[in-house]
This record gives structure tokens, C-alpha cells and sequence, in this order.
């Protein structure tokens, strides 16, 4: 089939580009403009008409891109017309009337790319973060996978697996045959190597992930204590309704910001006390499971009564902030006990300390988020694959007997899919080129 789509944002718009891709993409611009395809990667001015009547529908470029040398590996094309949702639906009714043509699923055209080996899992994955991305440290990560960084390094892994493999096998398969000494120490070390990596690799506090979608910060605390108030400052718009009744968030609400580049949802709780209410009940365990996901508790307080609970307390821990609101009420000096908690003392009201806070949750950011080229993993997808990953060398390495190489070889195979996975790459039969490559069996 030959699948055709609006690549750029829908709306009225000066440019539209309607892209195309299969089989039949030359038959659909000679259908379209009455003319041959132009020249390959030549933009052209060209005439689009309906096919049927031949009426101008509008006048744009035409770009053409034979396969394999495009982006999806098949032939291509780009229409260029005026960004007008009559000239839009004009094109692709004629282009939906043509046989073997039809509309674009999501995401096809990349899906197209990695089928036809034009691009892996990974980079496809980065072309959608880049489209999406709001921030600048997002679009920075999201570019820097493009760039096959993170393919590079987790395909070498794999290459080592499958080299390690290469000698278990043949082992396996030439049992009578002793294998150096030196060849079963490798096995040992380069496995080692691998594991250490991977772990390493790991070990990132999750930044990639944070990048991606975003920091988590949850503001909780006590009923009327200033929560929604909060929100709605930090983020410069009535994102919720603040009232002087006590339980008037029930449901947990969300705002994604921009602090200083750096991607944050903030989200509004219902306020946490004693309620026989059910709604509100499940309201506040909604805020208490917000608060287990949260990278950062923002627990806001009134600065008069500061007598926490136990669910209050267990909230301020070493990722929580101790916010004190309503401190314009404050007659005396707080409790000497808060100066030992991480904490700010301010007046949403008379807006007091609102840079001290918003500086905290800055400094924050800057020591949560890694911006070194450390960073290879940005989705759940990928850490869960090398976690099976790390499981199976482990398990490789538990084999001490060369009796046990059988099952070895299958620990490792298995270890070598996982980082296949990851960049969509799975082929066990490239085992059969490196046994061959390494050791001389003819002989």
C-alpha cells in the first residue's frame, strides 16, 4: 500500500506538506499534476489539480525521493501547498480515490524507516521525543540520541556478548576440542566487562527518563494550607480553584512547566486529614500515591500550626521541602525543631520568599538532572531490558563447570536479545559469522 499524510501541524498555516510513500507515490503525483516526477530531491514548481475534473486545486513544490534514498526506504514524495484546510482535504480526498492509496497511521512513516533499515529503534524512538519536546535540555537529549550515541554503545555490548557466545558454542559443539586456557579467562573477564557496564549505564538516578517526561513535583500537606494557591503562583494562571472551605481539591491536578529549561509537572493534592467523606478518602490516598511517585514533595504547611501528623512526617524526608505558609500571621519565631528540616518561610499572600523557594526547587532540579553524555537511557523500555539483561549474565556467570556450557550459551543468547531489543535488532544467526570468524574448525 501507498500511504499518504499531513506532516505538518494541523490549522490554517502558510506551508502544508503532504507527504507520501509506497509503490504507487509516482503514480499519485503524475496523477496529481498531469506531469512525470521532477528530477530526484529537486524542489519544483508544480500545478496540483483534481484528478478527475482537472481543476486547480492549488500551486506548490513538489519534492521526489526515489527508494531506497528516503527517509521511509521506499519511493517518496513531498507536496508543498498553501496551508489551508479546503486546499488539504482537496488533496487528499483526490489522493484517497486513487487504488492501493490510503491514510497514515500513526507514527507510519517512521515505523516505515526502521522496517526498512533505515534508521533503529532507538532513533526512532528520539524522533518522536524531538517532535515533542517543550524544553531545551529535552530537545538537547532527544537530539543527542538521534545521533546514535546510545545505538553505538549498546550494540558493542551486544557484539561482545555475541563474541563470548561465539567461544561457549564452540565449545558446544566441539566438545573433544580443549579450548585455550586463556580463551575460557577471557570468557570470564569480558563477561565481567559487560556486566560492569551495563550496571554503570544504570546507575543514572533515572535522568534520561526525568528529561523525557518530565520532573515530578508533588505539593502536598494539611487542608487550607495554601496548596492550590501555591500551584496557581508557580505556574502564573489559575490552574486551581482556591476557596477558604477546607477539602476543596479533591482529585490530584496537573500543570507541566518550564523552570529555567527544565521540564516539571506540579501537581495540586487533596489536602491530607482525618475524613469520613469517601470521595475525599480517595482523594487524599490519590495524594499519597502522588507522593510515592514524586521526585520532589513540596509539603505546605500552615506556619501557625505546625504539628505534624505521622503521615505528615513521613512525607519530609531527604526529597521533600518544608514549606510554611501564611508567615504575614506569624506571631512568634517558628519552632526551633523546623530549622532542622529543609525548609522556606513564606507569604503567598504577600508573595515572601517566593524566589527563595523557587530557587530551591532549582537547585533541586540542577543536582537531579545528569547533563553529561552519561546519559543512554530515556524510556522505561530500555531500563527493563537491560535489567533481564544484567539477570542473565548473572545467571551466566553463577555456570562454573564446563558441563554446564548447554545452559550457559542459552544465558547469554538470551542476554544478547535483551540489548537487541532495545535498539530493535535481534538476529541470533550473526553468532554463525563470528564462530567462523574466530576460530579455524575446517582444520
Amino acid at each position: 500500500m501507498t500511504i499518504y499524510a499531513l506532516s505538518t501541524g494541523p490549522g490554517v498555516s502558510g506551508v502544508a506538506i503532504i507527504r507520501i510513500s509506497g509503490p504507487d507515490t509516482s503514480k499519485v503525483i503524475k496523477l496529481l499534476t498531469n506531469k512525470d516526477v521532477p528530477r530526484p530531491r529537486e524542489a519544483t514548481l508544480r500545478k496540483i489539480n483534481n484528478i478527475e475534473t482537472s481543476e486547480l486545486i492549488d500551486e506548490g513544490i513538489v519534492l521526489w525521493f526515489p527508494g531506497p534514498e528516503s527517509y521511509t526506504g521506499e519511493d517518496m514524495a513531498e507536496i508543498q501547498v498553501h496551508g489551508s484546510k479546503a486546499v488539504i482535504e482537496a488533496i487528499h480526498k483526490n489522493i484517497s480515490n486513487i487504488e492501493n492509496c490510503r491514510f497514515a497511521e500513526p507514527g507510519e512513516f517512521t515505523k516505515l524507516a526502521f522496517q526498512n533499515g533505515k534508521i533503529n529503534l532507538l532513533k526512532a524512538e528520539s524522533v518522536a521525543d524531538l517532535i515533542s519536546s517543550e524544553t531545551e535540555i529535552q530537545r538537547k537529549q532527544a537530539v543527542k540520541i538521534m545521533s546514535g550515541r546510545s545505538a553505538d554503545k549498546f550494540n558493542s555490548l551486544r557484539e561482545k556478548l555475541l563474541q563470548i557466545l561465539s567461544h561457549v558454542e564452540a565449545k558446544i559443539d566441539f566438545p573433544d576440542e580443549d579450548l585455550p586456557k586463556d580463551i575460557l579467562n577471557k570468557i570470564k573477564k569480558d563477561t565481567d566487562e559487560v556486566l560492569k557496564d551495563i550496571e554503570k549505564i544504570m546507575n543514572d538516578q533515572k535522568a534520561g527518563e526525568r528529561i523525557r517526561e518530565g520532573f515530578k513535583i508533588a505539593i502536598l500537606g494539611p487542608t487550607n494550607a495554601g496548596k492550590s494557591s501555591l500551584i496557581n503562583l508557580l505556574s502564573n494562571r489559575d490552574v486551581a480553584i482556591v476557596s477558604e472551605i477546607a477539602g476543596t481539591t479533591r482529585d490530584v491536578i496537573e500543570t507541566h512547566l518550564n523552570i529555567d529549561g527544565y521540564p516539571v509537572i506540579v501537581s495540586d493534592t487533596a489536602g491530607i486529614r482525618e475524613s469520613v467523606d469517601e470521595i475525599e478518602k480517595k482523594g487524599i490516598k490519590l495524594s499519597l500515591n502522588r507522593a510515592e511517585e514524586a521526585d520532589l514533595k513540596l509539603v505546605v504547611v500552615d506556619a501557625k500550626n505546625t504539628y505534624f501528623t505521622d503521615t505528615l512526617k513521613d512525607l519530609l524526608d531527604d526529597n521533600a521541602i518544608l514549606v510554611l505558609n501564611k508567615s504575614d500571621l506569624l506571631e512568634k519565631d517558628i519552632d526551633p525543631e523546623i530549622n532542622r528540616i529543609n525548609h522556606v518561610l513564606i507569604s503567598i499572600k504577600n508573595n515572601l520568599n517566593i524566589d527563595k523557594l523557587i530557587q530551591k526547587i532549582k537547585n533541586t532540579l540542577k543536582n537531579k538532572f545528569i547533563t553529561s553524555d552519561d546519559i543512554l537511557i530515556t524510556r522505561e523500555r530500555h531500563r527493563q531490558h537491560l535489567e533481564q539483561c544484567v539477570s542473565h549474565l548473572k545467571r551466566f556467570n553463577q555456570k562454573k563447570q564446563v558441563e554446564d556450557f548447554d545452559i550457559a550459551a542459552e544465558d547469554l543468547r538470551l542476554a544478547a536479545r535483551q540489548l537487541g531489543m532495545i535498539v530493535g535488532k535481534v538476529d541470533v544467526e550473526e553468532i554463525l559469522g563470528s564462530i567462523f570468524n574466530d576460530f579455524c574448525i575446517g582444520k
